[in-house]
């Protein structure tokens, strides 16, 4: 058999046979996987750092949009402390001017509210050390305002309108309200800026993920390009991106939308501020009108009215009185006792009157420059008699102490009612120590007094003080700590109307167990001071008798023109009575030869003053005695220079010294 050797193909050969297609194609791009596998790695890494940015971006992102809405809460809040406190003052301000319980509750109600929103206000400022102390100072302020309104509020609601006024004109006064204002503003100008801050730090926020999401959007781009088993997740990735960029957009517009709420509110508050500014001004306006209304009206009149009417009555009584009494004082001495007692109540009665005077600040004042220190010191017998032995009195006065401009007379009279209280106070045994010194005061620091040069005459005794609560009530007319009979509580009230009524104020420092200092402030004269008045002589027990006078009497009340014709009429003088202006005018020139012009200060038609001008044009030397219970309109001093002045009611004996004085000035005069 024929071996036969063939040789075999290399296609034959399945040992030698090429791999498939596919294994070719996965030996000959396999080094292309590895590219492609690491560049799928490295981008899938890539991608994942991406989303992983993406995410804190958003984080950081609502971060800053929740402290821009709490920015924005904080903003809001503090713009409504401020609105509660203004509608809770103007609320107050309504409740004092009318007693209305509506307003009263409003006030309530907003003060309240005012102090929760500042409670939360503390709350939303968080770890803010600036704001917190703020917000700290603003508690401070608040709940030194609540007690400043209270007072008014507490007077108020007893219907006290008065009191309350003045106690609701002393609280807008104080410096509390402007600080509280202040410290908002610095808190809403703080949150503003801060809220601008964070806006913008979101918007940033915003932009910085946009950029990231174009960032990731093209790695998926590339590794949908790469490795098509990653399409899905690039789709995901996409997907997502999408939602992130919606949201993105819809916080962006949430943001603008709240920036827009915040403008739109900031001006709605502006415009609140200047409307409630407006009302603080008219406000103010109102209460200083009501207040000088009020000061005019229902104690001017008040006061002023009955004492008229009733310096009248007494003029009559008192002068009847005592010309019965000048007929019976030998023949019944029983009849003689009984006048007695009612002329010391008519006396009485006159002394109340000359305080309700004060107090309406209706009383004519004769000012001229005064050197407080040497009338202190002319007074010191005359205080000596009125305390007693057991008061030990010092007074102590600079030698340089400032004139001031008063009645001398009037300061005599504060002053010793001042010691009468002060010796009351200790029992009738202690020290009183009387001092009178310069002092300069700023505005603000004593009461409603303007910043300047004033003397403070201080009246110190060791009694037993007064608590807080009888201190505020010192000056309330009729207002007394003494038993009933003992006192009628207008001394103080008194000395206020005579200081506020020659520029200056009276303060009052007691506390209980430690004593009370009573002290006068005085505005300083720039001039050279009078002499001091000199002290007061007792009236004579008889008055002297004048002989062959023939005085002109105006009085336009019936009963006092008799009486105070008859006490002429017994001093010796020849009386022709008138009951008007126009009428003396027309008996002066038919009657050439009056000795004495006597006239009531306050008549109808014609004044006392207006009569007294035209007389004296007509005869210039002509001696003046003019009469007042009630000065009303005419009380301007000026008017009465150059004539001696008699205060109703009064006794014969003062009659007839104050013709006396007046003819001795006319006189002087003539000469």
């Amino acid at each position: 058999m024929r071996a036969v050797r063939s040789v075999a193909s290399p296609d034959d050969d399945p040992a030698a046979a090429p791999a498939d297609p596919a294994a070719r194609g996965r030996g000959a791009y396999r080094p292309f996987g590895w590219v492609v596998g690491a560049l799928s790695l490295g981008v899938a890494a890539l991608l994942i750092l991406l989303v992983v940015l993406v995410h804190r971006s958003a984080e950081a992102r609502d971060r800053a949009l929740q402290r821009t809405e709490r920015s924005f809460a904080v903003v809001l809040l503090a713009n409504d402390v401020g609105a509660s406190l203004a509608r809770a003052e103007a609320a107050l301000g309504r409740f004092v001017i009318s007693s209305d319980r509506g307003p009263g509750t409003t006030y309530y109600d907003e003060w309240r509210h005012a102090g929760e929103a500042l409670r939360r206000l503390a709350g939303l400022v968080g770890q803010d050390a600036v704001q917190t102390a703020r917000l700290r100072r603003l508690q401070e302020l608040y709940v030194a305002r609540g007690r400043e309104l209270a007072l008014a509020a507490a007077r108020a609601g007893y219907r006290q309108g008065w009191p309350a006024l003045s106690l609701y004109y002393q609280a807008g006064r104080s410096p509390t309200l402007p600080r509280i204002q202040r410290l908002l503003r610095a808190v809403t100008a703080a949150e503003t800026a801060r809220l601008d801050r964070r806006a913008n730090a979101a918007a940033a926020r915003g932009d910085h993920s946009n950029d990231l999401t174009r960032l990731l959007s093209v790695a998926g781009v590339a590794l949908a390009l790469m490795v098509v088993g990653l399409a899905a997740l690039v789709v995901r990735a996409l997907m997502e991106q999408r939602v992130a960029r919606a949201n993105a957009e819809s916080e962006a517009d949430r943001a603008v939308r709240l920036a827009q709420a915040v403008a739109e509110r900031t001006a709605e508050l502006s415009t609140a501020n200047e409307r409630l500014r407006g009302e603080a001004h008219t406000r103010a306006e109102a209460e200083a009108k009501l207040r000088q209304v009020q000061k005019m009206d229902a104690v001017g009149q008040l006061t002023g009215g009955i004492a008229h009417d009733f310096n009248n009555m007494l003029a009559v009584v008192l002068g009847g009185l005592e010309m019965a009494r000048r007929r019976v004082e030998q023949q019944a001495m029983e009849a003689t006792r009984h006048i007695d007692s009612a002329m010391e109540g008519a006396e009485r009665a006159a002394a109340l009157t000359r305080r309700l005077l004060a107090f309406a600040r209706q009383q004519p004042l004769l000012p001229a420059a005064v050197e407080p220190g040497r009338l202190l010191l002319g007074m010191s017998d005359l205080l000596d008699r009125t305390l007693g032995e057991r008061i030990e009195l010092r007074i102590l006065a600079d030698a340089d102490v400032w004139p001031v401009w008063i009645d001398a007379y009037q300061l005599e009279n504060a002053v010793l009612n001042l010691a009468v209280n002060a010796r009351d106070a200790m029992a009738g045994a202690g020290t009183l120590r009387m001092t009178a010194a310069n002092v300069r005061l700023a505005a603000g620091e004593a009461g409603t007094l303007a910043a300047g040069d004033y003397v403070r005459i201080a009246v110190t005794d060791t009694g037993a003080g007064m608590p807080d609560h009888v201190v505020e009530r010192v000056f309330e007319p009729f207002f007394t700590t003494k038993p009933v009979g003992q006192g009628t509580g207008l001394g103080l009230s008194q000395t206020l109307g005579f200081a506020r009524q020659s520029g200056g104020d009276v303060s009052v420092l007691s506390r209980a167990g430690e004593g009370t200092t009573v002290s006068i402030l005085l505005p300083r004269h720039r001039g050279e001071a009078a002499a001091a008045p000199a002290a007061r002589a007792p009236e004579p027990a008889r008055p002297p008798v004048h002989r062959g006078g023939r005085a002109l009497l105006a009085e336009d009340d019936d009963r006092v023109r008799e009486a105070t014709a008859a006490a002429l009429t017994e001093l010796g003088w020849e009386v022709v009575a008138c009951a008007s202006g126009p009428e003396a005018l027309a008996r002066l020139d038919v009657t050439p030869d009056i000795d004495l012009l006597m006239s009531d200060v306050v008549m109808p038609g014609m004044t006392g003053p207006d009569l007294v001008a035209a007389v004296r044009r007509l005869r210039p030397g002509l001696p003046v005695l003019m009469v007042t219970g009630y000065t009303g309109d005419a009380n301007d001093a000026e008017l009465f220079r150059g004539a001696e002045v008699l205060r109703k009611p009064f006794t014969l004996r003062a009659l007839a010294s104050a013709v006396a004085r007046a003819t001795a000035e006319g006189a002087e005069q003539a000469a």
